[in-house]
């Protein structure tokens, strides 16, 4: 095995074990922030398997745009919750 061979073994090791955090992961805040660290490591991975301008995109996509999205939604999501007087319950 080479050392590329082997860098993306790693790499995709990574994406694998973070994608399985995502899924598991049951509260959206937390879930946006392994989102956003999955995105990172999807867009090494590309870039490691000589895909730069996929890796970059998915680095502004899955790693910045998406999560700050949900961050945002529900930011406003949980003020106009208080705003009502009722409070979210975490899902259990």
């Amino acid at each position: 095995m080479s050392a590329t061979e082997a860098v993306q073994a790693v790499a995709m090791l990574l994406v694998a074990g973070l994608a399985l955090g995502v899924v598991v992961t049951r509260e959206p805040v937390h879930q946006a922030i392994v989102f956003a660290i999955f995105g990172g490591a999807l867009g090494v991975l590309f870039l490691v398997v000589q895909a730069p301008d996929v890796g970059l995109s998915e680095v502004v996509v899955g790693a910045v745009a998406w999560p700050a999205m949900v961050l945002f939604t529900l930011a406003k999501a949980r003020e106009r919750d208080r705003r009502r007087g009722r409070d979210r319950d975490r899902p259990r």
